[in-house]
């Protein structure tokens, strides 16, 4: 059979390649430099091993998940690995409220002081960083009380996933998880409104050893999920959550339900720790290798949301000069300086100045380094 005959077959572009015999979906299947023998017919290929299918979850869209970042932002979690710590570096605080513990995570509780946090490097093989969360004072949850570290995800950043419409995309949820407790432990996905929610269960069984999780999420069809500049989907889980905020694994409810029905309270236990690293949500039902993406790109991607004139590690303004803002004495009640930020913000930012000796509110003299308030 000639080349022209091969073309004229569908197989166009083939070189130097015999063509005998007839190739079944099996040899096709772990065929590799392998003479091709006989014609491969138009059915033989939709019928046996290219499908929609075998596109979407087999070898096919796993091996072009593993080859990172050049395919575009396959998860939707922004610093899931924990490397970037503009706020606290790898100090160790204790959260009085709700409030950013590191880069685009947020703790979420009812009860002040129960809790530290800090960027840490126990981790996982293939992980440099995780966040380690330990339990200052054990406290029994009440109906309505709620621990929480989560993520909001921006609404531009999950459109195509088109919740809330007949189209909704299906979603894997992947992380690597640590606690010095055992058992069965709880989080949920909701939309910003949180009137909408999936609470879903995994097990730790093994005390301070790492243990990958991987939950498959149905799409949403029915609630309301913003697509712009706004929170569109919150990830979060549960360190502690009264009977109010819990509900049943596995399936998508109208009520903000953050966790499941009898999971495990971290803060139950004083001087319980809880580590997570690793998180990644992604479009589709399996969960690839984490989508590692360069330092400068992941730190470029927080500071959409905060940034500070600092070099990255250090945390408190005190005695430094780096970063400084430099400004010019119009008079003796005005100053005018100017501020280019590194990134485009969400939305407009609430600054705060710091002066030389690391007084909030406050600018310096360079000459006496007296504090003049803003």
């Amino acid at each position: 059979m000639s080349l022209s005959q091969v073309t004229a077959n569908g197989i166009s572009g083939v070189a130097n390649t015999a063509l005998v015999g007839t190739i079944t979906s099996s040899q096709i299947a772990s065929v590799s430099n392998t003479a091709l023998v006989g014609t491969i017919t138009g059915s033989q290929i939709s019928s046996n091993t290219i499908t929609s299918s075998n596109f979407q979850t087999n070898s096919i869209e796993g091996y072009l998940n593993t080859q990172g970042t050049a395919f575009g932002f396959r998860n939707r979690i922004i610093n899931g690995a924990f490397t970037i710590s503009q706020y606290n570096s790898s100090s160790s605080v204790t959260p009085s409220a709700s409030g950013y513990v590191i880069d685009r995570w947020i703790l979420n509780l009812t009860q002040a002081s129960k809790l530290t946090a800090q960027q840490t490097t126990t981790a996982p093989a293939g992980f440099s960083n995780s966040l380690e969360l330990t339990v200052a004072s054990a406290y029994t949850v009440t109906s309505t009380d709620f621990f929480m570290i989560n993520q909001r995800i921006e609404g531009y950043n999950i459109a195509d996933l088109a919740w809330g419409t007949a189209n909704a995309k299906t979603v894997t949820l992947s992380f690597w998880i640590r606690s010095s407790l055992t058992g069965s432990f709880g989080g949920a996905i909701l939309n910003s409104a949180t009137d909408y929610s999936y609470p879903f269960s995994y097990t730790i069984n093994s005390a301070n050893t790492w243990t990958q999780i991987s939950i498959v999420v149905p799409g949403d069809t029915t609630g309301t999920w913003t697509i712009d500049n706004t929170g569109g989907i919150t990830v979060g889980w549960s360190l502690g959550m009264g009977s109010t905020y819990s509900g049943t694994a596995g399936a998508w409810v109208g009520s903000p339900m953050f966790s499941v029905t009898g999971a495990t309270s971290v803060v139950g236990t004083s001087g319980a720790t809880f580590y997570i690293t690793g998180v990644q949500l992604e479009k589709g039902s399996t969960a690839t290798s984490f989508d590692y993406r360069p330092y400068g790109t992941e730190l470029a991607l927080c500071q959409r949301y905060y940034e500070k004139t600092l070099s990255q590690g250090t945390t408190s303004p005190s005695g430094q000069t780096n970063g400084a803002l430099i400004a010019i004495a119009m008079s003796t009640t005005q100053m005018a300086a100017q501020w280019t930020f590194k990134q485009t913000k969400r939305a407009a930012p609430t600054l705060t100045l710091y002066s030389f000796n690391g007084t909030s509110g406050a600018w310096a003299s360079a000459s006496s380094n007296t504090n003049f308030t803003v």
